[in-house]
């Protein structure tokens, strides 16, 4: 048996399944498939699918919840495991069957799994205290669902802090038809981090200590240096800005490599997942960002990447060299190494704090220099989600991402535009913009921003400009700014959606994927305009560590966001915070409004910018209570987390 027959460090290959064609198609009738595609694996475990049981036209599966003590990184943890690993198995499934998941509950403690993007009923989402109880301790729940869609996915708890610790895995759904592109070799690549503290103890020490994990923070020599660049009163001015809004200019991630080990498929670097291919081959990532709380830039050096997949939806193949995954998002890509060596992943944090890191190979145990972590990033002024043209800044030159003032700073710039609206109508329904957008306003564009004012691209003509959405749209703030839990506001939030985000730049030499390069292959099956619209803000408080939606806590609000049943409705996100939220709907599609018209990508998760504003359509076609949250665990734990009803 040679090397790429063994379950060691890959994916059965193509070229093997093909030559045990013969029995293999016996396995294809027993489970309805009309092909198959190479199996999942990584090193730790083998072999890594879950067992599947065939009972006519539904899939049967058998899942355990427990505490499994094993080694991380060299040292002894307890993790919550699926099935005795960490990542759990893949759950391998297939478009138009039915599923059957037991799920028992080893655990001193409630459990639940929430199936991440799988659209199904409410009472199957796996949300505690939205749709179904949780599993109890030593007690077994059944998930039962028909699968409608195709596509990389995942799974993970949605019970308190369990996420952390390890309770997540990988969903792969195979088509009922043929995918419009090809590949060898298929590996589920999933991201996580993880810490030896207790996620409690990590969340009690954001809320007393801001910046508790950020160990970057600026120094003596950067002020000097800044004085040197930008001058003594620009530096000075912006210094008292950042102390006033009681945050750093560093506060790119809350919780940092101080404390995180990052993992890729439960391996961290030192461990060295392997994933193994033969010259020539075509292999098939599917990156899942599983983490609590990290944004990764994912690189193959030497490597090209082609994203076919964003969040389990296919869209129009983009050649890259690097992208920017927030948390609870999944790029699938195909890579094509021809050469007879090894290949460094590299999963780098946003914050340049540490990396997760693989390698693709020939054979188990090459490797590949893994790069040095590129210099951390800074915060620039002008990302302050503000119209600057209306502020008298004294000749300061504004560089960097979005972010908003305090209302101290606010008031000192004496000419920003303080108009407000009734605080109610961010959560109420609105009237329908014409294609030219309905109101005025200003827009602050980011730093390598390319949308033209908010013009954006027709998908039909790739010469024709059309209006974006929400250009010149008048955003909503209550008299009090959102309230206690909104230390910041984005006076004049704009389109963002060709910048790569804060510390990655695109070149001609180097291409980052940007929301404005996923394209879908075809129009979705709703083409209805929106009939309205609903707009809520990001909010929060660094320093009391408070996250909500308009200003409001989970425990603070009256009710739930109510969609009405069958209505197409437009989400506007505004975010007024200095930090990138990645927001989930749960049971429906969000079809993000990007320069493609009516080739809108089909997206489960949505990162949204420091001071951006971004919006996508809505069919309300699932009956019941869904959750909707930032994807940011702490974050979604601290308050940022609401339900929306669809009735």
């Amino acid at each position: 048996m040679d090397q790429y027959e063994t379950l060691t460090g890959t994916g059965h290959s193509r070229r093997r399944f093909l030559r045990n064609l013969t029995s293999m198609s016996v396995l294809a009738a027993l489970y309805g498939y009309s092909g198959l595609r190479p199996a999942l694996g990584w090193p730790q475990s083998g072999n890594h699918d879950a067992e599947r049981l065939v009972e006519g036209d539904t899939d049967v599966f058998h899942l355990v919840i427990d505490r499994t003590p094993m080694e991380i990184d060299g040292k002894p943890a307890n993790p919550i495991t699926i099935n005795g690993t960490i990542p759990g198995p893949a759950i391998r499934m297939r478009e138009g069957r039915n599923v059957r998941i037991r799920v028992q509950n080893n655990l001193d403690e409630w459990t639940s799994i929430h199936w991440h993007g799988i659209l199904l009923p409410f009472q199957m989402d796996g949300v505690p205290g939205v749709g179904f109880e949780g599993i109890p301790p030593n007690d077994t729940f059944e998930y039962n669902y028909p699968l409608k869609q195709s596509g990389t996915y995942w799974y993970h708890s949605h019970s308190g802090l369990q996420e952390q610790l390890g309770h997540y895995g990988p969903l792969i759904v195979e088509p009922a038809e043929p995918e419009p592109f090809d590949y060898d070799r298929d590996y589920a690549v999933v991201l996580s981090d993880w810490t030896f503290e207790d996620p409690h103890e990590v969340f009690r020490n954001l809320k007393v200590s801001e910046g508790h994990y950020n160990y970057q923070k600026r120094t003596v020599e950067d002020l000097l240096e800044d004085i040197q660049t930008k001058g003594w009163a620009q530096t000075m001015r912006e210094r008292q800005m950042w102390g006033e809004m009681r945050m750093s200019s560093r506060d790119l991630l809350d919780v940092t490599g101080s404390t995180y080990t990052y993992l890729v498929n439960g391996r961290s670097p030192s461990e060295n997942w392997t994933g193994l291919f033969q010259p020539g081959e075509k292999v098939r990532l599917r990156v899942i960002n599983a983490s609590a709380m990290t944004f990764f830039d994912v690189r193959i050096p030497g490597l090209k990447m082609t994203v076919v997949q964003a969040d389990g939806q296919n869209i129009e193949p983009v050649p890259i060299d690097e992208f920017r995954i927030g948390v609870a998002e999944i790029y699938d890509v195909i890579v094509e190494p021809t050469d007879d060596q090894a290949y460094t992943l590299f999963a780098e944090s946003m914050d340049r704090s540490g990396f997760a890191a693989g390698t693709l190979a020939t054979s188990v145990g090459m490797t590949a220099e893994i790069p040095e972590l590129r210099p951390m990033p800074s915060r620039g002024m002008e990302a302050m989600g503000m119209d600057m043209d209306d502020m008298d800044m004294g000749g300061m030159n504004m560089s960097g991402d979005s972010m908003a003032m305090d209302d101290k700073s606010k008031a000192k710039s004496g000419k920003m535009d303080m108009s407000m609206n009734d605080k109610s109508k961010g959560m109420n329904s609105k009237p329908t913009m014409d294609d030219q957008g309905s109101t005025s306003g200003g827009m602050a564009m980011g730093a390598d921003d390319s949308s033209h004012a908010g013009m954006n691209m027709a998908a039909s003509d790739p010469n024709k400009q059309v209006p974006w959405p929400l250009a010149d749209r008048n955003i909503s703030h209550g008299p009090d700014d959102h309230g206690p839990g909104a230390a910041m506001v984005a006076r004049s939030p704009g389109n963002r959606m060709d910048d790569p985000g804060i510390g990655l730049k695109s070149t001609p030499d180097h291409k980052v994927l940007v929301y404005n390069d996923l394209k879908a292959l075809a129009p979705w099956p709703d083409p209805r305009e929106p009939e309205r619209e609903i707009e809520l803000h990001l909010t929060g408080n660094m320093e009391r560590y408070m996250w909500s939606f308009d200003g409001e806590k989970f425990t603070e609000v009256d009710g739930p966001i109510q969609f009405h049943h069958g209505e197409r409705l437009r989400l506007i996100l505004v975010n007024d915070t200095m930090m990138d939220h990645p927001i989930h709907l749960h049971g429906m599609w969000m079809e993000m409004e990007n320069q493609h018209g009516d080739l809108r990508p089909r997206k489960h998760t949505i990162s949204v910018k420091p001071g951006e504003m971004i919006s996508a359509r809505i069919t309300a076609d699932a009956p019941g209570d869904w959750a909707f949250h930032c994807h940011l665990l702490y974050h979604m734990e601290a308050g940022m987390f609401r339900v929306v009803s669809v009735a």
